[in-house]
């Protein structure tokens, strides 16, 4: 077997603080419909460290804390050791709901883990994760990224090329909605039919699409990108005829979207990355309207490639076109509706 690519560039201050901007529209309120937390060998990111990324000077309103595997229970069974992490995340989001810690709600939804190819015995697992966090449990996110090129695999997270289409996974799927919960699909660009598929067999079970779709451009897709645009593009399109899928527009900070930011001697500034993105977050709201998108910081992975100022300065060029209306949508709204976050600190 290969071993597994960098995927993920490390975080480098130095390197970031050689990129400043005046913020841009400071006054657009803001759902981070996407980011982590975790502490672990190679990369600390905990609630002091989001605090120094809200204090950039965008609008943050409230966050959404996904899964990374941190915080995992040292003991007790398998199955239930990610439940820890919900207990930590929602630990934050107690912190932050003081009002101590400024006005930004940070984890006011969270996305949990959970094996959904335990089928049924799922279920209590899931229960767990709901008693853990209560309302602001909204989701579970098990990533099934898989590639035939295994130097693309994580042993975290094991997948198969079908995993999608199991009988036991679709078991376990089976189990989300009817306990309120939503699902976070990361996966490859290529496997997006899978979700498509998925998604028509759980129409009433809302879905949304990590990371613009999983984009490649490293390894064996370095070179690619016409060959690689045609491919997701289509695939997108088809999806977006599921009512019950969103898209998350984001995530194209880490290594292996193959942009290539992280190698240069400067970090790249915001006209830069809204070039380079627009392409990609474009089509995304051409297919799905802005309704069913909603931007993303993906901190700290994409920290790697960009800083959150700037990475917030590009998302709001590409949407500056965009009315009123559609800015609500891409930067607050669809990320409240999705997550059931409450809609009158927005307005």
């Amino acid at each position: 077997m290969k071993p597994m690519q960098q995927l993920f560039s490390p975080v480098r201050p130095e390197w970031l603080a050689t990129q400043r901007e005046e913020i841009l529209d400071p006054g657009q309120p803001i759902v981070d419909a996407h980011h982590h937390l975790y502490d672990r060998p190679g990369g600390r990111y905990l609630f002091d460290d989001l605090l120094a990324d809200l204090g950039s000077g965008h609008d943050v309103r409230a966050t959404v804390f996904v899964q990374a595997r941190a915080m995992l229970r040292a003991g007790g069974p398998e199955a239930m050791k990610p439940v820890g992490e919900t207990e930590f995340a929602n630990g934050v989001a107690a912190m932050s709901a003081s009002g101590i810690y400024g006005k930004t709600r940070a984890c006011a939804a969270i996305v949990g883990f959970a094996d959904l190819l335990l089928g049924d015995a799922v279920r209590p697992v899931l229960q767990a994760h709901v008693a853990a966090a209560g309302p602001r449990l909204a989701g579970i996110r098990q990533p099934v990224t898989w590639d035939a090129d295994a130097s693309f695999l994580n042993a975290s997270y094991p997948s198969t090329e079908d995993m999608l289409d199991s009988p036991a996974f679709r078991a376990g799927f089976a189990h989300l909605a009817p306990l309120g919960l939503s699902w976070d699909a990361w996966m490859f660009f290529h496997q997006i039919p899978r979700l498509t598929a998925l998604a028509r067999a759980f129409p009433r079970t809302p879905m949304v699409l990590d990371h613009c779709g999983g984009i490649l451009g490293i390894g064996p897709y370095a070179g690619r990108r016409d060959a690689v645009f045609s491919q997701w593009s289509a695939a997108l399109r088809e999806l977006a005829g599921c009512p019950n899928v969103m898209v998350k527009l984001g995530g194209l900070g880490m290594r292996l979207s193959g942009f290539g930011f992280e190698q240069r001697e400067r970090a790249p500034s915001s006209v830069e990355l809204a070039d380079a993105w627009r392409p990609w977050m474009e089509t995304c709201i051409e297919a799905f309207g802005a309704a069913r998108c909603m931007f993303e910081s993906n901190f700290p992975v994409d920290k790697g490639g960009y800083s959150y100022a700037v990475g917030w300065n590009a998302l709001k060029r590409i949407a500056a076109g965009t009315g009123a209306d559609e800015k609500a949508d891409l930067f607050w709204r669809s990320a409240a509706r999705f997550y059931g976050l409450p809609t009158h600190r927005f307005v």
